[in-house]
């Protein structure tokens, strides 16, 4: 009996689970969604103008070796596939409103994570291959005339870029976007939970 008492006292002791309220978690929900659509939406606008400085620089510069003009079309193609993935994942956070219907939210949520995290771990990696391929053509031309030194400076310099970006900054990013998109589903999942009972 003493046994009892004390595990009803224990049991009684527990924190009780808060409730959330709908419209808290909604507006946590949609001000996380608004966080990473304009992420995404500064680096779409980035990514353009980028885009058509480099196709300004193929196409209005005169190169000598058509291996200049290769490295920045393959730089152009790269930028483009990467513009097409960023488009793609803000219009899928974009389109759904989550206070129109919260389950079918959720659901496009969890989507968009997997598959997020699926494609961005791949293509992250070729994106930078094909990146430092055009960049190494496009650098034989314009440091066909500089000194040793600064070759070296000018690939090595790119070289850690590369590396510090790549082993850096993106599993900070990812990490930090991941845990956002995890912290509003959890939300979604714990407030769907208190309507399901």
């Amino acid at each position: 009996m003493k046994d009892f008492d004390h595990l009803m006292s224990v049991w009684q002791a527990q924190p009780k689970k808060e409730h959330l309220s709908a419209d808290d978690v909604l507006k946590q929900v949609k001000k996380g969604i608004r966080s990473i659509t304009s992420k995404l939406y500064w680096a779409i606008v980035a990514m353009v103008a980028t885009i058509v400085a480099a196709f300004i620089l193929m196409f209005f510069m005169a190169f000598k070796s058509p291996v200049t003009t290769y490295g920045i079309l393959i730089i152009l193609i790269t930028m483009a596939l990467y513009l097409y993935m960023i488009i793609r994942h803000y219009h899928i956070l974009s389109k759904h409103d989550v206070t129109q219907n919260p389950s079918e939210y959720l659901e496009a949520l969890k989507e968009y994570q997997r598959n997020r995290s699926k494609v961005v771990g791949w293509f992250y990696y070729v994106y930078i291959l094909l990146l430092s391929a055009g960049l190494g053509l496009y650098f034989i031309e314009v440091l066909e005339n500089a000194s040793l030194t600064f070759k070296l400076t000018t690939y090595g310099s790119t070289l850690i870029w590369f590396l510090f970006t790549t082993f850096y900054i993106r599993p900070r990013m990812l990490k930090n976007e991941e845990e956002k998109l995890n912290l509003m589903i959890d939300r979604l999942v714990r407030l769907q939970g208190q309507f399901e009972k």
